[in-house]
């Protein structure tokens, strides 16, 4: 009987084992999902109850068309979304004006434009290039007849900014880079060479 119940103990501790065993391989890979997950919700919170940026221009729905041909009104501010060309422009400080077909296929995968009145000082672009040169997803260019010192766009979002300095200019970069349509969509391997 002794022998039996030994058996038995024994059996049931490998019962016991092979359950723990279990429950560890579970929580191994329930609780890493758990953060995963909490993480996640809490940027989308995060995101969602920022308080939108003072001045921020909504536009509609825009069109998300490609077409070779997309041209855009003259209004002394850029396009901020609508039909544009099949490429992007690639994201970074350019120089030069950039054509505005390219950058709006920009901002819908993502990027924001930092445009600048080519009137300003070399100092003030300088300042400009430093709060942007880190950034993946901006797009900064002058930008003739602009109406105010900097225009900041994203996919139908967009600032003006009158004068320099402006703490405004960082918290929408902050707020509104990477929510274009596309969001996970590249801003490299389009066209242009920044030089950054």
């Amino acid at each position: 009987m002794t022998r039996k119940s030994t058996k038995v103990s024994k059996k049931e501790q490998r019962k016991q084992e092979v359950g723990q065993q279990k429950r560890r391989r579970t929580l191994l890979i329930a609780i890493p999902v758990s953060i995963v997950v909490l993480v996640l919700v809490g940027l989308l919170l995060y995101r969602g109850l920022q308080p939108a940026v003072e001045g921020l221009l909504t536009f509609g729905t825009q069109g998300r068309t490609h077409d070779l041909e997309a041209e855009f009104a003259d209004v002394g501010l850029p396009p901020v979304g609508g039909s544009h060309n099949p490429n992007w422009q690639n994201c970074g400080i350019y120089h030069t004006p950039v054509e505005d077909s390219l950058a709006v296929h920009a901002l819908e995968h993502g990027a924001v434009w930092l445009a600048y009145n080519p009137q300003l000082s070399t100092d003030q672009v300088e300042s400009l290039q430093a709060l942007v040169r880190d950034e993946n997803k901006v797009l900064m260019s002058p930008y003739d007849g602009l109406a105010g010192d900097v225009v900041l766009s994203g996919w139908s979002k967009q600032l003006v900014i009158d004068t320099l300095p402006d703490e405004r200019i960082t918290a929408f970069i902050d707020r509104y880079q990477g929510q274009g349509p596309e969001p996970n969509a590249s801003c490299d391997g389009g066209v242009g060479t920044p030089i950054r």
